[in-house]
């Protein structure tokens, strides 16, 4: 009975708190990494989106990118297989072209395409696209809307817009992976005080030519300070 007593303190005990602590150890480990690797999916999702929409834009023709969960009708049979949109930006652009909404995962997947989503708010002086666009920036959702009338990229986020891109502007492209940086650095807790609600004139800075930040004095200060000090 002693025997048994020494052998679980001085033994089995160290070994399972020995093995418990590398469990922790690789869980965090395992949990750094994959926020790493989502920050990193999700700038290239981001800048896939916006890129694509710059060559559709520029031909004068519109489109809408829906990130994340959204309820919709297809309007055309889904022929076309689930595809990654980063890896193959040329599919996922003439698939935008078709009437309705491109549908993506969080993970960079189309799920659907020619999707009609229901209208539950509007988005003043634009056409149906801008309106399901905005009603589908809920939540988490990312929603990029390409403009056939303006040739500009809306990007919104919790139903407030926060960056507007002019495809017009020379040499626009090679400014979209500070863009997409600058998405990244307001992050999903500002968006309520750096986005506009669009039923009120919006303050928009120009960070990068062609490329305007929206929101309030106060905070766009902050991003600007936080930013390049």
């Amino acid at each position: 009975m002693l025997r048994s007593k020494v052998y679980l303190t001085n033994i089995l005990f160290p070994l399972i708190l020995n093995y418990i602590h590398k469990v922790y150890i690789f869980y965090s480990y395992f949990l750094i990494m994959s926020k790493k690797t989502s920050k990193k999916q999700l700038s290239n999702i981001e800048e896939t989106l916006i890129q694509v929409g710059l060559r559709i834009a520029k031909r004068g023709e519109g489109a809408l990118f829906v990130v994340g969960d959204v309820e919709y009708k297809t309007l055309v049979k889904q022929s076309v297989p689930s595809f990654n949109i980063v890896e193959n930006p040329k599919l996922l652009e003439s698939l935008a072209l078709m009437d309705g909404a491109v549908i993506i995962d969080e993970n960079g997947i189309m799920t659907a395409y020619g999707a009609m989503i229901k209208s539950t708010r509007t988005f003043k002086n634009f056409g149906t696209r801008h309106s399901a666009g905005l009603s589908a920036a809920k939540g988490d959702n990312l929603v990029v809307l390409v403009s056939e009338e303006d040739k500009k990229i809306r990007i919104l986020k919790k139903g407030k817009l926060i960056m507007q891109i002019d495809a017009l502007q020379k040499n626009v492209e090679k400014s979209v992976p500070y863009a997409v940086e600058l998405l990244e650095s307001i992050g999903a807790g500002t968006i309520g005080t750096i986005g506009t609600s669009l039923l009120i004139p919006a303050l928009g800075i120009s960070l990068l030519p062609g490329i305007l930040i929206f929101g309030s004095a106060y905070y766009l200060g902050k991003i600007l300070t936080k930013k390049f000090r």
